[in-house]
């Protein structure tokens, strides 16, 4: 199917690694002027280097954390079509282990960095249809785990964002839709999974044990979770707005939850 996404501006969070690059080269393949926006500028350069070999791309290090730095990159990408908020890493742990400041610091990425970087684009994206933002959130938004409160909480705010906004938005030209990834292979992932192979059998290597969990044996690809973000930034999802899609091979709906 043809996308029709030719041309289109795209501003990527979290796009130098993991999901948000997958997602950055996805709209590259299309032929779109993408922008990419990193915390870590050494990392953004390799990133923007690495991409650049597909495509017209840019990159911009920012901490969106800060205050004033969304709307600093909404400003600054004022034409964006296709905003894709991505950036965030949230701890895991129970509510006993992740203490206050960490939280806090955690959701000023994860929840006020989309939140806001959402406002100050929006204003700049009403009336010059069609533009469309894309939260990438987490399968623990629809089902909430003990050892990962933090991040799930985080994400449940983010569903309850995408589906007010786009409840209305497409009315001002603008669709907002979500992506719940289940288990993705990432750095962070494996980074994660190593941890509790360590507590749980004191062996950081039998973190691939926790695949047999999975649908198909195995964790997600990220050009997986970047296909379904593509697809719902394309005229082709036109009548699609609010709506928040699980990509997990069905995950969810297991009985077993490891």
């Amino acid at each position: 199917m043809e996308l029709e996404l030719n041309n289109r501006r795209v501003l990527v969070t979290g796009g130098s690694q993991g999901i948000g690059y997958a997602i950055a080269r996805g709209f590259l393949a299309e032929g779109c002027k993408v922008a990419i926006v990193s915390r870590d500028e050494a990392r953004l350069r390799k990133a923007v280097g690495e991409l650049a070999k597909h495509g017209e791309v840019t990159g911009e290090a920012v901490d969106l954390a800060q205050r004033g730095a969304p709307e600093r990159i909404a400003d600054q990408f004022r034409d964006t079509d296709i905003l894709v908020n991505n950036a965030g890493a949230v701890p895991t742990g129970d509510i006993f282990s992740v203490d206050e400041a960490r939280w806090r610091e955690a959701w000023d990425l994860k929840v006020f960095g989309y939140i806001n970087l959402m406002r100050a684009m929006y204003g700049h994206m009403r009336g010059h249809a069609p533009k469309v933002i894309v939260n990438v959130m987490g399968l623990g938004g629809e089902r909430p785990q003990w050892r990962y409160v933090c991040g799930n909480a985080a994400n449940v705010a983010l569903m309850g964002v995408t589906r007010s906004l786009g409840g209305t938005s497409i009315d001002d030209g603008i669709r907002v839709v979500g992506v719940n990834p289940g288990a993705v292979d990432t750095e962070r992932l494996r980074s994660i999974q190593r941890a509790r192979a360590q507590r749980e059998f004191g062996d950081p290597e039998r973190y691939h044990e926790y695949s047999k969990y999975m649908p198909l044996g195995r964790p997600g690809t990220p050009e997986e979770i970047a296909n379904v973000v593509l697809f719902l930034a394309s005229d082709r999802a036109g009548w699609v707005s609010g709506a928040v899609v699980p990509v997990d091979g069905g995950f969810l709906h297991r009985a077993n939850w490891f």
